[in-house]
């Protein structure tokens, strides 16, 4: 009995391991198969990697999957912004000018601002919509609003990539939202912030605000935790989608030393930012206390140039649909006016003149001669010297008939010819008839006494050169230091920054400007130049500033 009970077991226990053995197989099965189902982009973006750099000199402190291509996230809006700023340097765009939405733009899935199709905001409002909050719709229409399309746009923002030595940067849209494509490596981005720190300092101060007014709401800056917890952080952007995971492009200075440390692929924001300061760290113990500032060159301003035939500009115009203007169209030809026309001599015209003429004369002038002369001949004539003044025209044997005779023929002369004509006569003898027999003189200037012509000739005089000063001064720009709850606070804030910033602000207006929503400390009275010194001088001790244009 006892034998039959072990034989029962041990097929038992066989039976459990093979149960048990097929549960293993089909598990590994389907976890093979659920691997294999998983997209290649979410693969790809569950990949880390990080680059940390001395923003002075662009040294690589630390680097890990650096040239890896991941999905940037909203890390794109760095190129978008960039761009903005270089729109408006240029020309293409002013910060006040006001854009229309399209539908296209708002559309955009979240984070956005709530733009309508068809609103009109200005453009400075999308431009801080973008840095601050990272909204999408904002970023899609500042594409359209420079390129025409967001397509156009993002070919321009991939050019500019290249320009700025992003090699392994391709841009499919302005946002950063997920297309196949859209790829970027932690060291382009890092790239990219260290250009915005340098080639724009006036707009820098813009990413470490934790909030900022977007025209129709105020918003906070998705990267207010780190700026607040981290000593000397003030920017730059974050970044975040299923695929791409939590990015972020942040920098920091302390002293004389600044760092920029990038991170794709954190697995939440908390992650993320933890992991940023552990890269801030060392990179302020790895970078020398002193260092030579090399700032990366600007790339040379191309615009809209080689992007398509047209474009369609939004918000250009008063009316919904645009213009249309052409940005490869180079002129290829210039016309050249016409050259002055040459009045046919008519002889039948001059002979009635000059029979008119001769009615004038009195009985006792001798008749005209009907002599005819080329024009080669009259005009040696009229080159030969004139006899020597002798003080009076009654000495020089000068008829005075025959002077007002040959007035005359002239004045009937230039009545009659004909004001312009497009044909220009070959150069050929023209025959006229003489007005008198006597030599021609009674048209001659007189010649220039021989007192005056023996006399030296004075010395000539040295120009003098005079200049005013204007009135002026170009002095139609300011900077905004903040805007405050009362006036009381917002003349103290005036105060001590004036006090702080004495060398540029110095004969400047101090001013509190008051709107619906708040009271604004501004600086007015300064040239463009001054104002945007003052500016970098105050955001390098983390004072805010804006400039303000005429």
């Amino acid at each position: 009995m006892a034998d039959i009970v072990q034989i029962r077991c041990i097929h038992l226990v066989r039976g459990q391991r093979a149960f048990a053995r097929s549960v293993l197989w089909i598990m590994g099965v389907l976890l093979s198969l659920g691997l294999w189902l998983i997209p290649p982009t979410q693969a790809q973006a569950a990949a880390y990697a990080a680059v940390v750099v001395d923003a002075r000199t662009g040294e690589v402190l630390h680097s890990r999957n650096a040239d890896a291509r991941l999905h940037p996230a909203s890390l794109t809006k760095m190129m978008t912004l960039y761009i903005a700023f270089e729109a408006v340097r240029n020309g293409e765009i002013s910060l006040d000018q006001k854009v229309r939405i399209s539908k296209n733009a708002a559309s955009e899935p979240p984070s956005k601002l709530g733009l309508k199709s068809g609103q009109r905001i200005a453009f400075r409002y999308l431009i801080r919509a973008a840095a601050v909050k990272s909204a999408n719709d904002a970023a899609t229409a500042i594409g359209e609003a420079i390129s025409g399309s967001e397509a156009a746009f993002a070919r321009r923002m991939t050019r500019t990539a290249k320009a700025l030595g992003m090699s392994r940067t391709t841009f499919k849209n302005a946002h950063g939202l997920t297309e196949a494509g859209h790829l970027s490596t932690a060291r382009d981005m890092t790239t990219m912030g260290r250009h915005i720190l340098y080639d724009y300092p006036e707009y820098y101060h813009l990413f470490k605000r934790p909030s900022i007014d977007a025209g129709v709401k105020t918003v906070p800056n998705t990267n207010r935790r780190l700026l607040a917890s981290y000593r000397g952080a003030d920017g730059i952007k974050t970044g975040y989608t299923r695929a791409a995971g939590s990015n972020l492009v942040a920098s920091a200075k302390r002293g004389n030393e600044r760092i920029i440390a990038t991170v794709f692929g954190g697995k939440s924001s908390t992650s993320r930012n933890a992991k940023i300061v552990e890269l801030l760290d060392l990179g302020f113990r790895r970078a020398p206390s002193r260092a030579r500032v090399q700032a990366p060159g600007r790339p040379a301003y191309v615009g809209n140039r080689g992007l398509g035939d047209t474009t369609r500009v939004a918000g250009a115009t008063s009316g919904g649909a645009g213009k249309t203007v052409r940005v490869n169209g180079l002129v290829k030809t210039s016309l050249r006016p016409l050259a002055r026309p040459t009045p046919i001599v008519d002889p039948d015209v001059i002979a009635e003149a000059v029979q008119i003429a001769t009615a004038t004369l009195p009985d006792d002038t001798p008749a005209p001669s009907t002599e005819t002369i080329t024009t080669a001949e009259l005009g040696a004539e009229l080159s030969t010297e004139p006899p020597a003044d002798t003080g009076t025209s009654a000495d020089s044997g000068i008829d005075p008939n025959v002077l007002q005779a040959s007035i005359t023929a002239a004045i009937a002369e230039a009545e009659v010819l004909p004001a312009s004509t497009g044909a220009t006569p070959a150069p050929q003898a023209v025959t006229t008839a003489a007005v008198q027999t006597v030599p021609f003189t009674g048209l001659r200037p007189m010649a220039r006494p021989v007192r005056l012509a023996n006399a030296a000739a004075p010395a000539e005089q040295v120009p003098v050169v005079v200049t005013r000063l204007s009135t002026s001064g170009g002095r139609y720009w300011g900077i905004n230091v903040g805007r405050y709850t009362n006036a009381y606070q917002a003349e103290k804030v005036l105060l001590r920054t004036a006090l702080s910033e004495m060398e540029t602000l110095n004969g400047t207006l101090r001013k509190v400007a008051k709107s619906r929503l708040g009271y604004d400390a501004n600086f007015l009275g300064m040239t463009k130049e001054q104002a945007e010194l003052a500016c970098r001088r105050l955001n390098a001790r983390n004072i805010a500033c804006d400039t303000l244009g005429p």
